[in-house]
């Protein structure tokens, strides 16, 4: 072997070293951020159904279950307007254990429909 490539001996190994944090960190926000999007639709599929169970005039006890039962931790608001029956869903998402990113969806539904 030469001089110079001995001076190079256990470089990859150290580069390596230095990149996988930051690989693992990068795969690790990409595998919650597609939680974190998977969740909202949840959440908008929930508020949905929430508002169309409040428009057949349901309880309301049962549209807040509606919601909580499908994400884990959600919470719900409703008001009406006139013929419209609108209902927020609202979660929180974390990220890695340290990144807290609120969620929020809303929907509404015909009052009275079947």
């Amino acid at each position: 072997m030469s001089a110079d490539r001995d001076g190079e001996r256990g470089s990859a190994t150290a580069e390596l070293a230095l990149a996988l944090p930051a690989v693992v960190l990068t795969l690790l926000l990409g595998a919650g951020a597609l939680g974190a999007a998977s969740r909202q639709v949840a959440l908008q599929d929930a508020s949905a159904d929430a508002a169309r169970l409040l428009g057949r005039g349901e309880d309301p006890g049962r549209a807040s279950r509606a919601v909580s039962t499908a994400v884990h931790g959600a919470g719900m608001s409703s008001s009406s307007s006139g013929d419209l029956v609108c209902v927020e869903a609202h979660a929180d998402v974390v990220i890695g254990g340290f990144i807290r990113i609120p969620l929020q969806a809303s929907s509404c539904a015909l009052a009275g429909g079947l």
